[in-house]
């Protein structure tokens, strides 16, 4: 912007009679650059500046900030907080933050989606609300400078004020905002050098932890409206099955209830009281309709996935060299396998939801990590479009993608019409673990080959799982295209799996983290066997890195063993073309101790892994006794590019290895009869208090942008658990959760 303003100059008496006859201050909003407005860009009769609802600044100076994703204890709220802070010379704290309206403004980038996950709310914002933040401080400079008749360049915008320099004049950003908002809009804004950030890498406060420690803090499960009822829905016990007869009798007499009806996936009670609903539901007599699914058992599952990666070799997702070849040149071939369960997320807060839905209109309060699809939701069990619903999103009580899939909104909804009120609707924990989108349960293969020196020649891997787009594209499709009338929701969902890489991200999530496995060796072969049993899977915390880590970072432990090479030193020598994978794991095993003495009956294991365009690496130190695995540290390494909050940034690396933890020596949900067996924390445990491991966690410092730290925590721990495992005993396990007996 040009040190002259090419609007009229006006006086600081001038300029403060305008403040004080314009409805007693003004109020500024920004887009963020790329986004398109969504107000009418004129002054309210208070005089508030409505351009956009993005970045405001009231005539009181106080930053309003409106957050494009959700909060669920993954810091977003502080992290994103941060950048707006840095760019606008104030502290983080003193922004006040809300969440946005569902808008296509604030869909997520990677994914033309509004939603939360991937973890890439930093990544994908930090340039564009640094700059958005950026634009706003230089138009308060520019209208500081028109006030006072100086020069730009000698305004500084700091702690709320820009001042002018050499002197004593000073004006609150509340008392520039509507000047401010008639400047022109730099087109290329200055973002602050690393050399001269106050906040960014050193700001470690949460903005929200006071909240929180207060109970001021209001999750889905707080909220409650005026006439709102209770209801809770009881599903078929078989996966799959539906509502052949139910009697109600017994229901309807119970106090306080309202109503007892059948919705789309089961029979819904409606009461005054949570525990009066619940209370009813014991007395509900239902037949069901087992379905196709009645019969199926794990072991028949991972059975059936054996039988189909025989009969199917599978799509080759990567064909580095000739793998065919190397077999026929192989001095030694060796084959094994592997498997892993479905999981559960097990988010403390269970689902829960409150709709309204009226003639033209409802409403919806929601944990929910993408408002867009929540939208969708309701739409398809009323007569409503989703232009027409309301989504006002709530704190997360843990999300792990389990609150991308909607069905507790759309179960709320369908509830809401019958019932004609609005409704709360809460699972329990049991319905939680018995009725979830699960991980996925896969069956995998690898072989390699080794020349006569011993060297690894080939690796080939086979991948046995679905895919998860198959079962989100449901409500993904409609949510691109909310004009599209709801009898083509069907049809969007087909042409969304057809075109994927073309009009949809192409589904990556079976293969993630086996297709880029970074080990160089001369002939690699991956491919992916198609299967599916018709058990509901969604996105779980790091999703196929998740598991596919544990494959690539377990067999490549044996292929070490197998040429006699310390584990750490043999990632090495295949990562010479991997400098920052390389450095993690040089700094995991030198902070660990690697190839130092331990104390007697301790041993360690090691695994690297990129995920979400950041780089970990874990080393776990661990003892057995009488067949019980005690992890007693974890040594993590990360480079996530530029760190924003070094504390979040440990506290997610900590989070994800406690919860990768309870999977590795825990997580299992099994299936008999069609049944989930697993219902509550009693045999669908977490790791506890005295269980977890001192965590050490060391942060590459970088001048990259800023990477995920939300799921990159989680893959690499299994395999490192269990190639330490292997180190104590001998015993190589290959499947999880990790059991010596």
């Amino acid at each position: 912007m040009n040190d002259q303003s090419s609007h009229a100059k006006v006086s600081r008496r001038q300029f403060l009679k305008a403040s004080a006859t314009a409805g007693g201050g003004f109020s500024l909003s920004v887009f963020l650059p790329g986004c398109a407005v969504l107000g009418n860009k004129s002054l309210s009769d208070e005089g508030r500046w409505t351009a956009n609802a993005w970045l405001e600044i009231t005539p009181e100076s106080e930053v309003v900030f409106t957050l494009d994703r959700v909060e669920m204890g993954q810091g977003t709220t502080t992290g994103l907080t941060t950048l707006v802070a840095e760019e606008l010379n104030i502290a983080p704290d003193t922004v006040t933050v809300i969440y946005a309206p569902v808008a296509n403004d604030y869909r997520n980038p990677e994914y033309g989606l509004q939603m939360t996950g991937g973890s890439n709310s930093l990544s994908t914002s930090w340039g564009q609300i640094r700059e958005a933040a950026a634009t706003v401080r230089e138009m308060l400079m520019a209208a500081a400078a028109e006030v006072h008749q100086v020069p730009v360049k000698q305004c500084q915008a700091v702690d709320g004020v820009v001042l002018v320099e050499g002197s004593n004049k000073r004006l609150r950003y509340g008392e520039l905002a509507s000047l401010a908002a008639s400047q022109s809009i730099p087109s290329n804004p200055r973002l602050k050098a690393a050399s001269e950030f106050r906040f960014i890498g050193k700001q470690n406060k949460r903005v929200d932890i006071a909240d929180k420690v207060n109970g001021r803090t209001e999750y889905g499960i707080d909220t409650e409206v005026p006439g709102m009822a209770y209801a809770v829905i009881s599903r078929s016990p078989v996966l799959g099955g539906k509502v052949l007869t139910f009697d109600a009798t017994k229901a309807l007499d119970t106090k306080g209830v309202v109503a007892v009806f059948e919705v789309y996936n089961g029979i819904a009670v409606v009461a005054e009281q949570y525990w009066q609903a619940r209370k009813a539901q014991q007395k509900l007599e239902i037949e069901w309709e087992e379905g196709p699914l009645a019969t199926l058992s794990s072991d028949e599952m991972f059975q059936s996935f054996k039988k189909t990666a025989l009969e199917d070799d599978g799509k080759r997702v990567r064909d580095d060299g000739d793998f065919d070849d190397a077999v026929d040149a192989a001095a030694r071939v060796i084959e094994v396998e592997y498997q892993t369960p479905f999981l559960a997320h097990a988010t403390l807060e269970p689902m829960n939801c409150v709709v309204e839905v009226n003639e033209d209109r409802a409403n919806v309060w929601a944990p929910t990590q993408a408002p867009d699809l929540a939208r969708i939701a309701v739409a398809r069990v009323t007569d409503l479009s989703p232009d027409d619903v309301d989504v006002n999103v709530t704190a997360i009580g843990g999300g792990f993608g389990r609150r991308l899939t909607q069905d507790f909104i759309e179960e709320a909804a369908a509830v809401a019409v019958q019932a004609k009120r609005p409704i709360k609707l809460m699972w329990s924990r049991e319905e939680d673990t018995q009725h979830d989108w699960y991980r996925p349960a896969t069956y995998h293969k690898f072989k390699a080959t080794f020349d006569k020196s011993g060297s690894v020649t080939g690796w080939d891997h086979q991948i046995v799982a679905p895919n998860l787009l198959d079962w989100y594209i449901r409500d993904a499709a409609p949510a691109q295209y909310p004009w599209a009338p709801k009898f083509m929701y069907g049809t969007l969902g087909s042409i969304g799996l057809a075109m994927q890489g073309i009009a949809v991200p192409k589904d990556e999530t079976a293969i993630e983290g086996a297709v880029s496995m970074p080990y160089n060796i001369a002939n690699i072969q991956v491919r992916h066997t198609h299967a599916d049993i018709g058990v509901p899977v969604s996105f779980w915390r790091s999703v196929g890195h998740s598991q596919n880590a544990f494959y690539v970072e377990s067999f490549i432990d044996e292929l070490a063993h197998e040429t006699s090479t310390d584990p750490v030193l043999f990632r090495q020598s295949l990562l010479k073309d991997q400098p920052r994978q390389s450095r993690v794991l040089e700094l995991a095993a030198e902070q660990s101790g690697w190839g130092k003495p331990l104390p007697e009956g301790r041993f360690r294991g090691v695994a690297v892994h990129k995920s979400f365009k950041s780089y970990a690496a874990q080393v776990v130190e661990l003892s057995v006794e009488d067949g019980a695995i005690n992890v007693h540290r974890v040594v993590c390494a990360i480079d996530c590019g530029t760190v924003v909050n070094p504390d979040i940034v440990k506290a997610q690396m900590e989070g994800g290895i406690i919860f990768a933890l309870t999977a590795a020596l825990y997580g299992e949900i099994s299936v008999k009869n069609g049944r989930v067996e697993q219902s509550n924390f009693d045999d669908y445990k977490l790791l506890r208090m005295n269980e977890t491991p001192v965590i050490d966690v060391h942060i590459v410092e970088s001048t990259e942008s800023p990477t995920g730290v939300g799921e990159p925590g989680v893959p690499p721990l299994a395999p490192a658990v269990a190639n330490a495992i292997f180190a104590a005993t001998g015993n190589r396990l290959r499947s999880l959760p990790l059991r010596l007996t």
